[in-house]
């Protein structure tokens, strides 16, 4: 199949897989939901409708979209800490899941947020011609803003790198940019990059399962909310160092984007 290629890029993203209000976790990169839920954003869908297939595309869902997610930068876990309503009046503070008050000496709720500080991905996003033209032009001009996991985490500029491409995998190994937290060493020819992919690749034996994700999203709708299990596969690649882009990377990326203008 043909494919798109983003960049993510952010100061703080989360993709969460267990979270729960008391503890949000995130995954090591982007997840399944976290994608399909931004390009249903984008084209402007409820939480209700978003799984819905698109009969602009000929009714293709994003179930036939793929993943292949290249590592840049892993960033770093970041722990925020919060409070809620300490220091109110008892029926000024939080209820409970019965609509009564929590009591006076148990009003402050305590939740820990986990996030990836400065890390960057760059994914390959897979599937039919139509579903991705749709995509790209949505990303182009969103109807909802796009968010990387949390309405907070706000992505960096450029996010989409290339429309339709007929081999992005071989892009992510061979041609787009790298983003790394530090230049490659003087004479180093190439540099090791961890990649996820939904599927066994070639050179990775299908026992080997990296590990089990429960991101694939059944119903986005908050009273329903339901997500399914997959497997995905872990490698490192020896991409050419030459793909480093230096500090700050946005010239090698415009350059990469524009390759194809005439």
């Amino acid at each position: 199949m043909n494919g798109i290629l983003l960049r993510l890029a952010a100061p703080l993203m989360s993709f969460g897989e267990h979270a729960a209000f008391h503890y949000r976790d995130t995954t090591g990169f982007p997840t399944r939901s976290a994608l399909i839920g931004m390009f249903a954003a984008a084209d402007g869908r409820s939480r209700e409708e978003a799984l819905t297939p698109d009969p602009d595309t000929g009714a293709v869902p994003y179930s036939d979209l793929a993943f292949t997610i290249r590592v840049d930068r892993p960033g770093t876990r970041h722990t925020d800490y919060h409070t809620a309503g300490g220091g109110r009046p008892h029926k000024q503070g939080l209820r409970t899941s019965s609509g009564t008050y929590r009591a006076q000496k148990a009003s402050t709720l305590i939740t820990y947020r986990i996030y990836l500080a400065d890390a960057v991905f760059t994914v390959a996003v897979h599937g039919p011609d139509p579903l991705l033209e749709k995509i790209t032009d949505r990303l182009e001009r969103p109807a909802f803003a796009p968010y990387l996991g949390r309405r907070a985490c706000i992505p960096d500029e450029p996010l989409l790198l290339r429309g339709p491409h007929s081999d992005p995998t071989a892009e992510l190994l061979h041609q787009v940019p790298l983003s790394l937290a530090a230049p490659p060493h003087p004479g180093q020819d190439t540099v090791p990059i961890h990649f996820i992919w939904e599927t066994p690749p070639a050179h990775l034996p299908a026992a080997d399962a990296h590990r089990e994700l429960a991101d694939v999203p059944a119903d986005f709708t908050p009273t329903r909310r339901l997500h399914h299990t997959r497997r995905v596969w872990r490698t490192t690649e020896h991409l050419p160092a030459s793909l480093y882009a230096a500090h700050p990377p946005i010239e090698a990326l415009t350059a990469y984007t524009r390759q194809d203008t005439p």
